[in-house]
Parts: C-alpha cells; structure tokens; sequence
C-alpha cells in the first residue's frame, strides 16, 4: 500500500539541497513572519486541497502568530511525554486523529525587489510535517522539524498577491525521529523567508581555519559552491575561493572567543564571515583545542519559552548564552536538535564550545525492547543522512561547533553508522558523539548518562573494562546532575573526580530550564495540565533556571563548583593560594579581593554591628595582588594581611574573589566569577543560659522570658509574642522531586518509603513533664502510627533570666537503619506579623551536598523572598550554618532571637510543611496566619534521584542518637 506522504518514510520531496544558513548578505531578504490565516482540522485529509489553490477566501479563518504553535494559541492543548509516544506505536503509520493545521499568508513583494534572478523560500523549523503551495502550484513537503528546508520559487512570484499555503501535520512518520523529552507543540516555529537569489549569488560555502598551536598561525581555506573571492582586512587577507592563505592570528576559544571580520564576495552577492581559527582534536586520548585538554563544564539546552514554546526570540537566546557566561558555563549541549542558527552566532561570539546534536531520538523503542527501531531499518536510512546532512551544512560554519552528535536514545543500528560515515567524509575536522552505543563504534569519546560518582571514578582511573577501543577513549557525561526542582546534589563530588582524573574531560547538567507553560490559574504548567492521555508530570520541569529564565539554587551552586579559579587558604601561616583552572586564559581579566569579617558576641546582645542590606560587615579588605599572567594550571602563594582584632571572642570569616575588571559583551564591571569563605578563628562557645528558676501560676510555669503550659511543657509565648505552635521535634520534610526519584530508578526512592513509614504523620506521646531546680524537663516519644520506631525525645528548658535555652535530646528505639531521616530538628509557629529574618551564616538556599555556593555572612531577608518558587512546591528554602536568626516584625519591629549549639539550618516559611507537600503548583500556596519556623540540627542530602544517582552516604541523615541546644531571647522593637 502506498503511503500518503506525512506517513511514507522519506524525508520530503520537491526541497533543495542543504547548505550553510547566513545572515547579513547584501541580497535582498523578504521576512515572511507574523500574523498568518489558520485553520485547524482534526484529521490529515491529504486529498483535500482547495485551500491552497489561487484564490481561496480564507478571510472567515482564525489568525495564528508567526513563528509560533497553535496550540498555544488557542487552538487543542500542547502534550508532554518523556519517552512514550503519544499515538499508537505502529511506524510508520501515524493516528487518522491527526491534528493538522493549514495556513496561508498573502504577501507582495518590495518595490524594491530585484527583477533579476531566482529566489528561494526558506522555512527554519516546522513541526512535524508539511506540504507547501505557492500561488497555487505544490512546492513538495518535508519532515525533519528542527531543520531547514528551501525551495526555489523565483518563477512563481508576482508583483503583488503572492499567496503561500503551508500544511502543517502535527504527527507523521518524522514524529518516530522526535520522541525529545519535551512538549510536543505543532506549528511553524521558526522563522519564515524569502530570498532574492541573484545571478552569480553565494551557494553554500565552508570556512576551514585551522590553528597551528605550535607556530601560531592559521590556516584559512573557503570553498564556495560558486567561485569568488574573500577579504579579512584585519589579516591582509585578500585570496580566492579554495585558496589556502597561512597567517599570525590570534586563537578562538570559549574563554577567548576570537572572531576576524571577513567577506565572501561572488558576482552576485556579499556575504559577512565571521571566522575563528582553531583545531579540534584527540590527543594522547584527550578532546583538545588548540593543542590543549579542555574541560566540559557544560549544559544541555533545550529551546524554550513559558510563552511561545520552542519559538525562541533573539533577546531570549542572547539572556541565554549571556545567562550561561555569567555562571561560569563553559559548554552547550544543543539537545536533542540544532538550535535556531542564530543561537550558534551568539555562542560564536560570546565564546561557548558547543556539542551540536542531530535532530533525532527514538527513546519510545525501548518499550518494545528496541524492536523496530528506525536507527537499525535500512528503509529509515535516508531519513538520518538527510537530517545529519541537514545538521552539518546549515552549521559547519561555526567556529563554536567542535563536536557532532548523531542523536539521541537511539539505541544502536546500521543507520547511525551511516551518518557517522557522511559526516567524517564531509568535515573531518570535528569529532563525533553519540551516548547510546557502548561500542564507541562511532564516536571520538565515551560518553555516559547519569553514571554515579563511583563508576566515573573507575572510568576515570580506566579500571571500567569494556571494548580496547573505548578504553583508549576520553570521557564526557553528556548528562548528569538533573537539575529538577530542588537539586542538583552532588555536584562537588563530580567535579572534584573531573579535576582529578585527565580522562573526565567533564560533563552536561541537565538541564537549562524549566519547561513550564505559563497559566493563568496554575502559575506554570506542565505534563498532565492540559488533560493529556499519557504524561510525565512535572519531569518536563528539570531545569537550572526557572522558565522565566530565574536562576534556581541549583544555576547558583554550579557557577560555584565550576568557578575558574580555586583558592586555598593556611590558616597557621595567613597565605592564600590561587589557582587558575581556565582551558586556555590567563588571568588579565580578573581583578581579586580579600574581605575579614567579623560577627559580634552570639549571645542575647546580638551582633557587634547592624546589617544595611547586610550581606557581609567587612572590617578589613584590600586588593589580593595575583599576576595577570598566571596561566591555565599555574597556581601562587600569597601571604594576606593580619585579620583585625575582633571584639571580644567575635567569629572571623576570610572572603576571597575575583572580579570582572573590565566590562565584557558579557559582564558587567565587577561581575564575581569566583570567591571562597574560610574561617580565621573558631566560633566561641555558646554560653549556657541557666541559674534562673521556674515560676508555677495555675496553669501557667514562667521560666526566664518564657510562659508554658505546665500541663503539657508547650512554649507558650516568649515575652510579649504569643506562639502560634509551640516547639517541637519534626524529621518529615515535603519530599523533593529528587526524593521521589523516578519510577525506574531502585527501591531505595526514599520519599516513598518515608511515606510508607509514616514519616509525614508523626505522634508525639507526652510522657512527663517536671518542674524542679532550675530546669523545665518534657519526655515524649515521637512515632508513626502502625509502627514499632520511635524517637524518645527530651526537651530541657533552663533560663538565666534573660535568655531561654532548649536542649534537645533524642534516642531512636527500634530498627531505623533501612530509612534514613528527611530532616532532624525542631519546628514551631510564630506570628505572621513576623515577617522579616536576619542571620548570621549562609546566604542562599543550601543541603548538605549542596552548599558550595553558601557565602558565609550577615544577611537580611523578608520571610517571603525566603522561598524557592519551584515549579512544583517542596522542601526549600534552608540555609545552612547558621549561628543565630532574629525573626522580627518587619524593619525594627519585635521578634524572637535564636542562637544554635551547634551552628544549624535555618528555614522560614510562610506555609506549613503539610501545605507545601500537599501543592502541586506554586498557586496553591497562599500565606496564612503563622510563619513556619525550621530550626535543624541535620538535613539530608538533596542527591540527583529525579533521573540520576541518589545521595552519596556521607550526606545521609539516619537516626542516631544526637543533642542540640537553641537559645531564644526577646528582640526587642528598634534593636
């Protein structure tokens, strides 16, 4: 049976070959963007074709924007699934429930419009199928969505009334080759243009320019499909086509992105070049640039807008890459298709090594264990090479593309390795990736996704075994580090395996944003929002920044962990020492800084001076005198000044960092790139607060500033602030994404077994309350309904008549060893009205294995801003290290002061634990008559569960027995 056309397995009809995409020709360019006629049918009627003949009245039809989807526009809903297809598995074929939208844009032509020539209508990126019409005559059709795809039109054009008519399928066979992890979103996405093409235009071209590290010169060789000359006036640069020209240049490089302005000049057209000279190759079994090992501190980068889906604007990609050199990332991932080309300029120029990945994912195989899988079907083959093609010479061009990916979730199979074959054959310059093929057949490195940190480790020490040739090989993680809502963890103990072993050449978190669909009523949507039949939740939500482009906790800790520079720093003999951890830059762009701090006594007096905004109170600070010429792995010792005497036994911190000194296409002027806190003097001991004694009133016991009940021990106020709840014991936490991990991973998903435990639904059994000598003592057990565990808990309240100190104590009683604690801490209610925080610690939300971006500090916040807005709500919002926190009535007003022995986590929220857990998006949360108080002496580790590994055992919290103490006082209004 034939096949009608949106089914059939080839990649399109009627289309031109490939080539290089440009921007900036003097031909004259007519975009055909904007407001187009739109109508929607729910099935793919391929006979009916009345619409695009000359002269259809479309005017009762809808409008619809482009670039743009349909179903964001009013027009179906959008659906969202991981690796499930979401159409009956049956390739090629594909649903008759086929929504399909048919568009048409009348347009005339400038008139300025050369009457010479051809021209040639350009479509960037449409999903997943369409057939095109100009002034009534069949162009051809095309797949491939996130690929180029030209016809020539130059005949059929008229002065005026020109009408193109574009049938959009949303499912065809195409969709078998785009099972991405993301929303599926029909619509013409991209940009819409014609092209005058004159006589004697520029074809397609390649700029070769090669750097040889050794004399330091480049090698500049461009053919072009249609001979002329090029110019690069900055070199002397003056030769014809396919002519090799060899001269002193400066290297590019993503630390250094170095770009010559140039000209391809044919009889017909100019064309601007942007040309960056630099050699990619293996080395010894390491990926080197210009003769040196880089290290991949990167990000996979979807395309996306909360508003406007995959059709992304120019100021969207620019905050990108913009986003990504302001938090140190080095690397992109153009997962898992080639970005809109213009992205690729913008990494060209702001300096990005870019792994460029083919439009292509068959992730839906492996519920069938791969059978059928387009990747190993001879009759699918042309369809890669078409999109590998298509990948290659719309991108070669870019001096930011060093490495090629094949796809991605592929599976393995005889189609992958012919476009290995084409595209080794076409540019030999680049290397190859692709995850999916343990073999390493067809690729340059081994590549992995989600290894854990022992495994890296063996891959790093070459003790994984495998095939001889993949041993030889150097390492990526292409993903890793799944940044969805509260995480990633473990992101220092990557990093410090990559930094340790040469083969880790380094890694891709995923990923950049989230997916989330702005809603009116939901705040951002994702999976199942929308009344999918099948989803994936808020999987679609795993990004570093929020879908506003807000950088999470999680962009925040990676730009720390990959900072470019480390700093050591010797306490016994006051130097500091600085290394460079650059590819390839020195330090001349960095201006570095040293900063004492001190905190005052962390007694009921609070500290030695006020915060403004606070941040840090410096004492002392100068210039840290680091060469400018230090280079890529070179380090230097430097001695510091002596830190300030601190008033009495006041805490000293040392801040290090360096600085953008002069403002860049990407940073401003002081921009911090990397800094470091490391203690100077130990934190004094917390004074005990005792030798005051407990005063009984009826029901009422008064001990120091405190009022409690007699009969249960509750804290009932503290001075003139009544509590809402008073304190006590909490383990249970609204369980993280990475928690819950994922329904694939182990049974060692704690988030479930804590609710199976019964975690979230603690009893606390009072067991005694009593009254003597200086002490108020309250016994309880704490346990889950239906279970013999417990924690035996003991609160012990003493007072020196100013201060309140609660020491807590808990032993676990029965077996606790298969179930480690969310959290271990006590949690009470204070008033709404007090609603701003101060604390000495860190600044930023932290966990234990994700706290390298904490800065040691005074700082300042409203209870509000406290909060993490993650797509879906859970735990969030603890900062770590803590010494002592005042939570006031907003500027000056009353509030409470904590002081912790030992230092602990301190979190406020404007909602309970329940409330958090129960949400589903941010909208269900509403403030309510009390802020929540977290006062933690342990917190357990975040891990990368979602997708990856869990949390490594060092960041585990089990029950255990443990003793802490809190000190409350009254702050009074005005201090």
């Amino acid at each position: 049976m034939e096949l009608p056309y949106h089914e059939d397995v080839s990649p399109g009809s009627g289309g031109l070959p490939p080539r290089a995409w440009y921007a900036g020709s003097d031909a004259a360019v007519l975009p055909l963007n904007g407001s187009w006629r739109f109508r929607l049918s729910p099935g793919a009627d391929t006979e009916d074709e009345a619409f695009a003949a000359d002269g259809f009245d479309a005017a009762a039809w809808d409008e619809v924007v482009v670039p743009g989807h349909w179903v964001l526009q009013g027009h179906g809903a959008p659906v969202y699934t991981n690796q499930s297809y979401p159409f009956p598995v049956d390739p090629p074929r594909v649903p008759t429930e086929n929504p399909t939208g048919d568009h048409l844009r009348c347009f005339d032509l400038p008139a300025d419009w050369p009457a010479d020539g051809g021209a040639t209508l350009r479509f960037d990126g449409v999903e997943s199928c369409a057939r095109v019409w100009l002034n009534g005559t069949p162009l051809g059709d095309f797949k491939g969505s996130r690929l180029p795809h030209e016809f020539a039109v130059g005949p059929l054009l008229r002065p005026r009334d020109n009408v193109l008519a574009v049938r959009v399928h949303q499912w065809s066979s195409g969709s078998y080759l785009e099972d991405q992890d993301q929303w599926w979103l029909p619509g013409i996405f991209r940009d819409v243009t014609l092209l005058h093409r004159p006589e004697g235009a520029v074809g397609d071209f390649f700029t070769h320019a090669s750097y040889d590290h050794r004399d330091g010169t480049g090698t500049l060789r461009v053919d072009s499909e249609v001979a002329g000359r090029v110019t690069v006036p900055e070199l002397g640069i003056d030769v014809a086509t396919g002519e090799s020209v060899t001269v002193a240049v400066e290297p590019w490089s993503a630390e250094r992105p170095r770009l010559y302005d140039g000209v391809l000049a044919t009889p017909g057209e100019r064309v601007p070049l942007r040309i960056g000279f630099r050699t990619v190759a293996v080395v010894d079994g390491l990926i080197t640039v210009n003769g040196r090992p880089v290290l991949f501190r990167g990000v996979n980068r979807h395309e996306f807008h909360p508003e406007t889906g995959r059709a992304v604007g120019p100021d969207t990609m620019r905050a990108d890459v913009r986003l990504m050199k302001l938090h140190n990332i080095n690397a992109v991932r153009t997962s898992h298709y080639p970005p809109h080309p213009a992205f690729l300029d913008l990494c060209d120029e702001l300096g990005l090594w870019v792994i460029d990945e083919c439009d292509l994912e068959t992730h839906g195989f492996t519920a069938r264990g791969w059978e059928g899988n387009p990747v190993d079907d001879a009759r699918w083959t042309p369809a890669l090479l078409d999109r590998a093609e298509r990948t290659v010479e719309r991108d070669k061009n870019h001096p930011s593309v060093i490495v090629w990916s094949l796809g991605n979730e592929c599976g393995t199979g005889r189609g992958l390795t012919a476009m290995a074959e084409w595209i080794r054959d076409r540019d030999p310059g680049r290397l190859l990736h692709y995850e999916g093929d343990p073999s390493c057949a067809d690729t340059d490195m081994y590549s992995r996704m989600y290894a854990d940190h022992a495994e890296v480790e063996r891959i790093g020490r070459r003790e994984d075994g495998g095939p001889e040739r993949r041993r030889g090989l150097p390492f990526i993680l292409c993903e890793y580090a799944h940044a969805m809502g509260n995480g990633p963890g473990g992101l220092s103990d990557y990093q410090r395996l990559f930094e340790t072993y040469e083969r880790l050449q380094g890694g891709f978190v995923w990923e950049w944003v989230d997916h989330g669909l702005k809603h009116p009523q939901l705040g951002y949507a994702y999976g199942g929002d929308f009344g999918e039949e099948l989803h994936d939740g808020n999987f679609v939500c795993d990004g570093l920044c929020f879908p506003d482009r807000m950088p999470s906790p999680g962009l925040v800790e990676y730009k720390r962990v990959i900072q470019p520079v480390r700093f050591a720093y010797d306490a016994g003999t006051g130097t500091v020492r600085v290394t460079n951890l650059y590819d390839v830059a020195d330090l001349s762009e960095l201006a570095f800084e040293w900063t004492y701090t001190v905190d005052g006594p962390v007694g009921p007096g609070g500290p030695l001076a006020p915060g403004g905004p606070r941040g840090d109170t410096p004492s002392a600070s100068g210039p840290l005198d680091v060469p400018p010429e230090l280079g890529p792995g070179e380090s230097v010792e430097l001695k510091l000044p002596d830190p300030p005497a601190a008033a009495g036994d006041a805490e000293t911190w040392l801040h290090l960092s360096a600085m953008v000194c002069e403002e860049t296409n990407w940073a401003p002027l002081d921009h911090l790139v990397a800094c470091a806190d490391f203690p100077v003097t130990a934190r004094p001991p917390v004074p005990v607060a005792a030798g005051e004694r407990p005063r009984r009133r009826g029901y009422d016991l008064t001990l120091g500033p405190g009022r409690f009940d007699v009969r249960t021990g509750e804290l009932r106020a503290l001075g003139d602030i009544a509590l809402k709840s008073a304190p006590r014991l909490d383990v249970w936490r609204a369980p993280t994404d990475n928690d819950d991990g994922a329904p694939w991973q182990p049974d060692t998903r704690y988030g479930p077994l804590w609710r199976t435990l019964g975690l979230h639904r603690m009893r606390h059994r009072l067991d005694g309350v009593q009254a003597d000598g200086e002490a108020l003592t309250v016994r309880t057990r704490v346990a889950p309904a239906a279970r013999d565990l417990a924690l035996r808990t003991v609160y012990r309240w003493t007072s020196d008549g100013t201060a309140l100190r609660l020491a807590v104590s808990v032993t676990p009683e029965g077996r606790w060893d298969e179930v480690p604690l969310p959290r271990l801490g006590v949690r009470l209610g204070l008033p709404a009205a007090i609603d701003r925080a101060d604390w000495f610690g860190g600044d930023g939300e932290a966990y234990p294995d994700t706290r390298a971006a904490s800065r040691m500090g005074w700082w300042s916040s409203w209870v509000e801003r406290m909060q993490t807005p993650y797509v879906r709500p859970q735990e969030n919002g603890a900062r770590a290290d803590v010494r002592w926190a005042e939570l006031r009535a907003g500027f000056g007003g009353p509030g409470v002061r904590v002081v912790g022995d030992p230092a602990f986590w301190f979190t406020a929220r404007p909602w309970s634990t329940e409330e958090l857990d129960a949400a589903t998006h941010r909208t269900d949360l509403t403030p309510g008559d009390t802020v929540w108080v977290h006062l933690d002496h342990g917190q357990r580790g975040i891990g990368s569960q979602s997708c990856g590994p869990g949390v490594l055992p060092r960041y585990e919290l089990w029950a255990e027995p443990a003793e802490f103490a809190f000190t409350f006082s009254v702050a009074e209004a005005g201090r």
